[in-house]
C-alpha cells in the first residue's frame, strides 16, 4: 500500500445496541450487527434497513477530460458516462488480474468513487501516478461517508426523510447540502448507497431510522451480498484472480465492471484473451456448509474433494434463510455434485451457482472453421 490506512471507528457504534465489527475485520470500525442479525437481513429484504458503510474510502476527480482519461487505464467503458448515472470498474495489472474494484458517479463535473478502505490509498497512488498532462485531478474526498438502504420499502423510506430515490440502476442524485443517491443493482433488487457530507453522518442515519429503515450491519449487507452471488476484493479473490473467475464481465448495462468492446487497457489482451478462445482456470459459487458442524471455516481456507485442495473460501456468513453459506473460487472442472470440505464443515456446491459455459467464443470458432470443423 501506498500508505498507511488509518479506521476510525464511526460515531454511529455508540447508537444503542450496536456490537463492533471484530477488530480484525475487513469492516471494522462500523457496526457488525445491532443485536438481532437474522431479524435486520429479514428488513433488508421485506422492509427497510439502513447499513453503515461510512469506512468506504471515497475520493473524487476533477477536470474536464477526467472521464476520457479513466476509460484508458480502467476496464468499464465510462469515457461517455452521462452525468447522473454510475458504472463498476477495475483496475487490472498487466497480467489481467484484479488489483481493485470501484463504483464511480459522475455527477455535476466530477467523477466519485468509492472502494474498499484498506485499498483506498493505494488505488489514489496509482490514479494520480497516471495523469501525466490529462486534465484530471484525483483527490480523497475523506469529507463524504457511504450509508446503504437496502429493502422493498428502500425508496418510500428515502423519499420519507427527504431523499431522492432514482428509478434507473445507477442512477444518481444530488442531495440538497451535499451528496447524492445511487441506486446500485445489488444486494437484491432494491438497494441504494446515500452518499453523505461525513459531518451530518449521524444526522442522516438517524433521519432515515426514524423514516422507518432499522438499523442493521455489515452482517446483514454480506450475507445479501454472498446470497447474490457479489464478490469482494481481497475476501473472495486473491492475487491470481482475473475478471472472467468473479463474473464481473459486462458493460454497466449488464452489471459487470469489464466492457469487452472498448479500447486498450492495462490487462485487457488477458481479458480478450479468455473470452475469445479459453475458459476461466476458476469460477465463483455459492457453497452451502453443514450447519451441525463444531465450528467455521474462514476466508482463504482451502476448500477440498477427497483430501485434494479445488479451490478456497471467501466470504462466509451465516444466511437467516439459507443457513451457512460461502463464497468459493473452485477449479471450474469440478463437477456441481463433488462432495467437498471447507474447514470442519462438509460443504456442496448450489447448482444455480454454476455460470454458463454454452456460448460459442468467436475466436475458438474461427479456429475451428479454419481447421475445417
Amino acid at each position: 500500500m501506498s500508505d498507511t490506512v488509518t479506521i476510525s471507528p464511526s460515531p454511529l457504534l455508540t447508537l444503542p445496541g450496536a456490537v463492533p465489527s471484530p477488530d480484525d475485520s475487513v469492516d471494522a470500525g462500523v457496526a457488525w450487527h445491532y443485536g438481532n442479525p437474522f431479524g435486520e437481513q429479514r428488513d433488508a429484504v421485506s422492509g427497510a434497513a439502513v447499513i453503515d458503510r461510512s469506512h468506504r474510502f471515497v475520493l473524487a476527480i476533477g477536470g474536464d477530460e477526467r472521464l476520457s482519461w479513466l476509460n484508458t487505464i480502467s476496464s468499464q467503458l465510462v469515457s461517455n458516462l452521462p452525468d447522473g448515472s454510475s458504472a463498476e470498474n477495475l483496475s487490472l495489472d498487466v497480467n489481467g488480474r484484479i488489483e481493485h474494484h470501484f463504483v464511480q458517479t459522475d455527477l455535476a463535473g466530477v467523477t466519485y468513487i468509492d472502494t474498499e478502505r484498506s485499498a483506498g490509498p493505494d488505488l489514489l497512488s496509482f490514479l494520480k501516478k497516471m495523469v501525466f498532462w490529462a486534465k484530471a485531478e484525483p483527490r480523497e474526498a475523506d469529507e463524504l461517508a457511504v450509508l446503504t438502504v437496502l429493502g422493498s420499502d428502500a425508496a418510500p423510506v428515502l423519499e420519507k426523510a427527504g431523499l431522492p430515490a432514482p428509478s434507473e440502476v445507477y442512477g444518481a442524485s444530488p442531495i440538497d447540502g451535499g451528496g447524492f443517491v445511487r441506486r446500485m443493482p445489488w444486494p437484491g433488487a432494491n438497494s441504494y448507497d446515500v452518499v453523505i457530507p461525513r459531518a451530518s453522518l449521524s444526522e442522516w442515519f438517524i433521519r432515515l431510522r426514524d423514516a422507518g429503515a432499522a438499523p442493521a450491519g455489515t452482517w446483514a449487507f454480506d450475507a445479501l451480498r454472498v446470497e447474490s452471488l457479489r464478490p469482494r476484493v481481497g475476501v473472495d479473490t486473491d492475487e491470481k484472480t482475473i475478471p472472467h473467475e468473479v463474473r464481473w464481465i459486462g458493460s454497466a448495462a449488464e452489471f459487470g465492471a469489464v466492457h469487452l468492446e472498448k479500447g486498450c487497457y492495462r490487462g485487457q489482451e488477458t481479458v480478450s484473451r479468455v473470452h475469445n478462445l479459453g475458459r476461466p482456470p476458476r469460477h465463483l459459487v455459492l457453497l452451502h456448509l453443514d450447519g451441525s458442524a463444531d465450528g467455521r471455516p474462514g476466508t482463504g481456507d482451502p476448500v477440498t474433494a477427497g483430501g485434494r485442495s479445488v479451490g478456497r473460501l471467501g466470504t462466509v456468513i451465516d444466511h437467516f434463510e439459507l443457513g451457512p453459506i460461502a463464497l468459493a473460487l473452485l477449479k471450474r472442472t469440478i463437477p456441481v455434485d463433488t462432495a467437498l470440505e471447507a474447514g470442519p464443515c462438509a460443504a456442496s456446491i448450489d447448482p444455480d451457482s454454476i455460470p454458463s459455459y454454452d456460448d460459442v467464443q468467436a475466436g475458438r470458432a474461427a479456429v475451428d472453421r479454419l481447421r475445417g470443423r
